[in-house]
């Protein structure tokens, strides 16, 4: 797997394998920022990834000129290869994992956590399927703190699932990509552009 675009671009990713896994395909990753790049500047944005898996997204931000990103993840075996693309990418500073269960992080009220900068910009949330993790960690995110006015949630869900956007938050575009659907939401009260 490679970074799209960006001052990283064409750089290679390790990636995780195994059931649970499914690192965000080059086309995927390329529609998701291409949607985002048409309704934010990069620069300054803080970004956090949930359920991060190999990092895929997070490095993606980075390259395109986010300032700061966020990878949480819980198994040992995808925090080693996110160190390593840390490492690999010289990203060190900017990129900062943090192995924890997602969703006992996201009920913390935001400032409740000194590991975890934010509140952010950008939010990936890519739990994995048929865990059904992906409407509570909406509703923490957006009951704790943890969106600036106007942030960008971008969601991947299985085919099939259906979601309740809690209160503020608004759905910009969705997108299929065969089993998996897309969605690009916005929270409410930030100005046109982000930062």
């Amino acid at each position: 797997m490679r970074i799209v675009s960006g001052t990283l671009g064409s750089r290679r990713l390790r990636t995780v394998e195994g059931e649970g896994y499914r690192p965000a395909m080059g086309r995927v990753r390329e529609a998701l920022f291409s949607i985002l790049s048409h309704r934010l500047h990069w620069q300054g944005c803080q970004v956090i990834d949930l359920f991060a898996g190999s990092g895929s997204l997070a490095f993606e931000a980075l390259s395109r000129g986010a300032e700061k990103a966020w990878l949480v993840e819980l198994s040992p075996k995808a925090c080693r290869c996110i160190r390593e693309n840390i490492s690999d990418l010289g990203l060190e500073g900017r990129a900062f994992l943090v192995q924890e269960d997602v969703l006992k992080l996201l009920r913390r009220v935001k400032g409740a956590d000194r590991n975890v900068g934010g509140p952010f910009d950008v939010v990936f949330l890519d739990p994995p399927y048929r865990k059904h993790l992906t409407q509570s960690s909406l509703d923490a995110l957006c009951q704790c703190g943890w969106l600036t006015p106007g942030a960008f949630v971008c969601v991947e869900v299985e085919e099939g699932l259906s979601l309740t956007l809690p209160e503020g938050l608004s759905l910009v575009t969705q997108r299929n990509f065969g089993q998996t659907n897309t969605l690009v939401c916005r929270m409410d009260g930030g100005s046109e552009d982000l930062p």
